[in-house]
């Protein structure tokens, strides 16, 4: 156990992705972080700042190998490197490796690097502090993920599928996101899991990159698909001699509007048509999906436990933790980019979220429009501290605007109307004992 005093405060952040290939190098939350990093430097109390995993992005550098990275990161972010270096001196600052940059557990030569900006390189995989009478325990997270987990670590030729899929997808969509009509594809780090990877570029295709005439041209289509769907089985009824009181009544109806009725007739007429030859492409395709599906699911390369259920790899390891070591009451992890915090066999589960955007899909309600990957900031710090009944833990939100307004078309917005995603962050909740967690509102 690593030996800290008891009444010391902690504040965690975790998962900033720093640096990448060309457009990954823009940090869009860098004045956040060093406003932050700069009130801890100002703070008159006995702190410690622990970034728990993935502070950098050495993944997705493909251009330079070993602590060249560290040269690189040095000169791009110079104020940066600085702040850590004034913060440094007022509050200990320990970093942990997560998967993204588990390089940093692979040369000892990077310790002495960061040792000059006053930040202490831990090379483990966990690490461990005392709350009061209480043991908080933490880790990234990746080792329970199975695309993630580095069985040999330390070692720096270790690469899991994760690594490949950063250095080839995520490192090549930094190299390619200017090229594009938005500088969007630079976001491939927020799209989580992965495996929504394929409808987030239908969603950015159809929304940024088609043509706008084009685009335009099929909306009335896809959002009368369902209905076109409909009428499709109902001009089938007719055509085959069973039914043809629809097609009658509609035709008598939209007679009665003259050529506007006949405009609509011949837009229902086509979009019935289109729709009943795609109708009739589907059922081939659906086979062709579900037996592609089957092949993916046995080879377990996007299906796995962490996508089905993001949680529960991260709950049965806390469960594990507090029944090995009693006195953890926390179990304090990041990876997965969401923030949220449950009770787990009497102890407390705190994931610190992330810095980066957030993308949270919103489907069409109707018709058949790609969904809307909808974009926030849900940046904070995580405090534990010793409280009178036990120990606090609380999210200090950092403040930054939603960038929807200037990163959603006109249509993605209209979309999305009523429909935003909920950021608050979880209460504070106090973990008074080692078998009971109270919850109290957030301050």
């Amino acid at each position: 156990m690593d030996e800290e005093s008891g009444d010391r405060v902690y504040y965690v952040i975790s998962d900033l992705h720093i640096g990448g290939d060309e457009q990954l190098e823009e940090v869009e939350f860098l004045d956040e972080l060093l406003d932050f990093l700069a009130r801890l430097a100002d703070i008159d109390e006995d702190a410690e700042l622990v970034i728990n995993g993935d502070a950098f992005g050495l993944w997705e550098f493909t251009k330079v190998d070993g602590l060249g990275k560290f040269e690189v990161l040095v000169d791009t972010y110079p104020e940066l490197f600085e702040q850590l270096r004034t913060t440094g001196e007022n509050v200990d600052i320990t970093l942990l490796p997560g998967n993204h940059d588990h390089e940093l557990a692979a040369y000892d030569e990077y310790v002495e690097r960061f040792a000059e900006y006053n930040v202490d390189l831990v090379q483990g995989q966990s690490l461990t502090r005392v709350v009061g009478d209480q043991v908080v325990h933490f880790e990234h997270g990746h080792q329970h993920d199975p695309n993630n987990a580095i069985e040999a670590w330390g070692d720096p030729n270790a690469t899991p599928l994760g690594y490949y899929y950063n250095t080839l997808v995520t490192s090549r969509a930094g190299q390619l996101s200017d090229r594009g009509r938005y500088n969007w594809l630079k976001d491939v780090q927020a799209v989580t899991p992965t495996e929504r990877m394929p409808v987030w570029l239908l969603s950015k295709y159809f929304y940024r990159e088609m043509n706008p005439v084009l685009r335009y041209a099929l909306v009335p289509f896809l959002l009368l698909f369902n209905i076109s769907a409909v009428l499709a089985v109902v001009a089938a009824l007719d055509i085959l001699g069973v039914w043809s009181v629809p097609v009658a009544v509609a035709t008598t109806f939209l007679a009665q509007f003259g050529p506007a009725g006949t405009a609509v007739w011949f837009l229902l007429a086509a979009n019935v048509a289109i729709t009943g030859i795609l109708l009739l492409v589907a059922i081939p395709l659906y086979f062709l999906r579900r037996d592609v599906r089957q092949t993916i699911n046995r080879f377990g390369i996007f299906e796995t436990g962490l996508t089905v259920d993001a949680e529960a790899p991260y709950e049965a390891a806390a469960k594990e933790i507090f029944a090995e070591e009693p006195q953890t009451a926390i179990y304090c992890y990041g990876h997965t980019h969401r923030p949220t915090m449950q009770t787990v066999d009497g102890g407390l589960m705190v994931n610190t979220g992330t810095w980066l955007k957030r993308l949270h899909r919103r489907d069409g309600i109707i018709g058949i429009l790609p969904p809307v990957f909808y974009p926030s900031y849900q940046l904070s710090a995580v405090r534990i501290a010793q409280a009178p009944d036990g120990v606090a833990v609380e999210y200090e939100p950092i403040q930054k605007p939603s960038p929807s307004p200037e990163e959603l078309t006109l249509t993605e917005r209209l979309l999305t109307l009523g429909r935003k995603p909920d950021t608050d962050l979880p209460d504070r909740a106090v973990v008074a004992g080692a078998e009971t967690v109270e919850a109290v509102e957030a301050e």
